[in-house]
């Protein structure tokens, strides 16, 4: 499983490349194993350099979907774990920065070891000031940082033989005749990197995005701070603070994760078509942190920017009859909320127990259909201005209970759960948002430039959403995989 590069060359390190995304040849399923990708033997690559490394499996990009996925398949557990190679992105502009992921879990989960900190009690403030406070108990709402996340999955990686890491750009990938697909890559040192494998995994962020009937973005600031004297509550973050600035279109709020009595993430996040620049979340932020939270003097450790699409296009999971989409990517994102990461891994622990057993390779499908339907409504309501966005959101919050609620936003509510959640919103708009979506042209959403870089090295643009690598390329329309595979179950730690 090694992979093999020219002699002389140096070790792989920092150069991303672009190139077309292949398209898979027809494969039979069959489960993922070591050696030969199908047990056939394939044809010559049509470019020169090293012999193809094989492989069982390939994921491409080490962010928080490819990790997880490595993790989930290789981890110790009663059926053997397939050979993996997990080619991640060299250091640069592919590379996305530290960021921070949020979502809630009730009692002990396979990431504790990476949580910075959790809290039990979620508020929201409304325009005019006045609050709502839940406790979410026996749920706790966690942060992860990913450099904690990775540091963590890098370490458990490390101790499994079965797992080869390998530093490249990738150019293309493309399905083989007999079966299985090949990843062509770049090497930092401009050396051509391949590695064939039965089931190719793709965590890459989709550029354009697919189309849809509304497209709004999820965009933020958040500054690590540290205050001068304690001013935050350590036991309660602020989910959604309305006391903001109010964009002309769409929505905005404050967001506060208190680490500690002085210290706390604080962002500033809208909902809106377009992203903001610098000087806008800056002084967004400044406005919020002096003249709202009143935190008298601080100082900034650190900033975090991010760009979330929300739209209700569809994402096609499978890429080719052996190249699958995953992640951001592959949908795992909830439209509604922005919230992936626990998707990702009851996905990830999913598609682990499917690959081991034999089964179909297609990841599930992230979110329940009708959690889909609920989530296009929503937006279309956001985007049209038929509801308003705070009042809503405190509305949900005030008179629903927190359980409930949480699973909803979780897109694993019953539907008694939501039709009951249905009665506390605003029923004519949503009916008329409900009745004209049918109607509306389907139309590629705006979204955060991938991060790419041409040949000569010199930068273009920022860093993109979950993933590495260069643009995946457009989606088609869904396949008969995409509607006939199951959603995500509940996660299950054994493998």
């Amino acid at each position: 499983m090694s992979v093999q590069h020219p002699a002389g060359r140096g070790p792989l390190a920092g150069r991303p490349a672009r190139g077309p995304r292949g398209s898979a040849a027809e494969a039979p399923d069959s489960p993922a194993g070591g050696g030969d990708p199908v047990g056939v033997r394939h044809p010559r690559p049509a470019r020169t350099g090293p012999r193809p490394a094989a492989t069982g499996i390939a994921v491409i990009g080490a962010g928080a979907a490819g990790l997880t996925l490595v993790d989930a398949l290789t981890a110790p557990g009663r059926l053997p774990a397939p050979p993996v190679v997990l080619i991640e992105a060299t250091p640069g502009p592919l590379r996305p920065p530290p960021r921070t992921w949020c979502f809630w879990q009730e009692g002990a989960g396979r990431y504790d070891a990476a949580v910075g900190a959790a809290w039990q009690r979620l508020r929201l403030h409304d325009t005019a000031g006045r609050a709502v406070e839940r406790d979410i108990a026996p749920l706790r709402y966690k942060m992860v940082r990913s450099d904690d996340f990775e540091a963590l999955v890098s370490r458990r990686l490390a101790a499994r033989p079965g797992v080869r890491r390998l530093a490249a750009d990738v150019d293309a990938v493309a399905g083989l005749p007999g079966g299985g697909a090949e990843v062509r890559a770049t090497a930092a040192d401009g050396s051509p990197v391949t590695v064939r494998a039965r089931w190719v995994y793709d965590s890459r962020p989709l550029a354009p995005l697919p189309a849809g009937r509304t497209g709004l973005l999820q965009h933020f600031r958040g500054w690590f701070v540290r205050t001068d004297r304690p001013r935050f509550e350590t036991g309660t973050v602020e989910l959604m603070d309305f006391r903001t600035r109010r964009p002309a279109h769409g929505l905005s709020f404050g967001y506060v994760l208190p680490t500690g009595p002085c210290t706390a993430l604080v962002e500033y996040t809208e909902f809106s078509r377009r992203m903001l620049d610098d000087a806008a979340y800056e002084e967004a932020l400044g406005h919020y942190c002096r003249e709202v939270l009143r935190l008298g003097g601080f100082s900034v450790r650190a900033r975090e920017t991010g760009v979330i699409p929300m739209t209700d296009a569809p994402f096609v999971r499978r890429a080719g009859p052996a190249v699958f989409r995953i992640g951001t990517a592959g949908g795992a994102t909830r439209p509604s909320t922005g919230y992936t990461f626990a998707t990702i891994q009851r996905q990830s622990l999913a598609l682990a127990r499917a690959v081991r057993a034999g089964r179909s390779p297609v990841p599930p499908r992230p979110h329940p259909a009708r959690a889909r339907a609920m989530d296009a409504v929503l937006l279309r309501a956001l985007d049209s201005g038929r509801i308003d966005g705070p009042e809503f959101f405190v509305r949900l919050f005030r008179r629903v209970p927190p359980g409930r609620l949480l699973r909803f936003l979780d897109g694993r509510s019953t539907l008694a759960e939501e039709l009951a959640i249905g009665a506390r919103v605003p029923v004519l708009p949503m009916l008329h948002c409900a009745a004209e979506l049918p109607l509306l042209p389907r139309r590629t959403p705006p979204g955060p430039r991938t991060p790419t870089r041409p040949r000569h090295g010199i930068p273009e643009g920022p860093e993109g959403p979950e993933g590495s690598g260069v643009p995946a390329g457009p989606t088609g329309p869904e396949g008969p995989e995409d509607r006939e595979t199951p959603e995500v179950p509940a996660p299950q730690e054994e493998l």
